[in-house]
């Protein structure tokens, strides 16, 4: 039996209103690129030799109507003037072989930035747990990246983080996602050992 593993992740967002709850998500939904296919949430790993690509890229790669899986963080309020904000962080290990994080986080009265930057800090903090690195967890993000940087353990990390201050009346949704891109595990490991080819010969 085969076993089906994400080939490709790309990453999204959007916000959405409107007097109805379920229409200020699909709002959402449309404004991120993902309304045209059956959702399923699933928990956070970045699978081994998943590759990155950009929403254009990974939206070509998708069929109306198709089940895709995604990581996804969201948030919706009807409270005027309320500012809410849905991120997702990621984070890459250095060695292609192992599995990273991606985390989900969403709150109420906090700017995009920081938002972001905790969804980062969560992904990268779970990384470095199940890698072994021994980090201060109280530090800011500034300081625990720089260690996660000269761990050289850690390769990469990121956020995409919607924010949205309630401005008319009825509902509003924020979404942030990673969007999975399925392969059979055949194709992600022969796709995995090309690309590692290619880069033992550029060396």
């Amino acid at each position: 039996m085969s076993t089906f593993v994400p080939s490709k992740i790309f990453f999204t967002k959007g916000v959405g209103s409107h007097k109805d709850e379920l229409h200020s998500f699909e709002r959402a939904l449309r404004d991120a690129g993902i309304e045209k296919f059956n959702l399923v949430q699933v928990s956070s790993i970045f699978a081994p030799g998943c590759k990155m690509v950009s929403k254009a890229q990974g939206l070509k790669s998708l069929t109306p109507g198709s089940i895709v899986y995604v990581v996804m963080s969201r948030a919706c309020t009807n409270e005027m003037n309320r500012l809410l904000v849905a991120s997702v962080g990621c984070a890459i290990p250095a060695d292609k072989s192992c599995y990273g994080y991606i985390s989900e986080h969403h709150a109420y009265g906090q700017r995009e930035k920081q938002a972001g930057d905790y969804a980062e800090d969560l992904a990268a903090a779970m990384l470095a747990s199940t890698l072994g690195l021994d980090f201060n967890a109280d530090e800011s993000w500034n300081e625990k990246k720089e260690f996660f940087r000269i761990s050289g353990k850690i390769v990469r990390t990121r956020n995409v983080t919607q924010s949205a201050v309630v401005k008319n009346e009825g509902y509003t949704t924020v979404l942030a996602a990673a969007v999975f891109i399925m392969g059979e595990k055949e194709d992600a490991e022969k796709d995995f050992k090309t690309r590692r080819f290619k880069s033992e010969i550029k060396h």
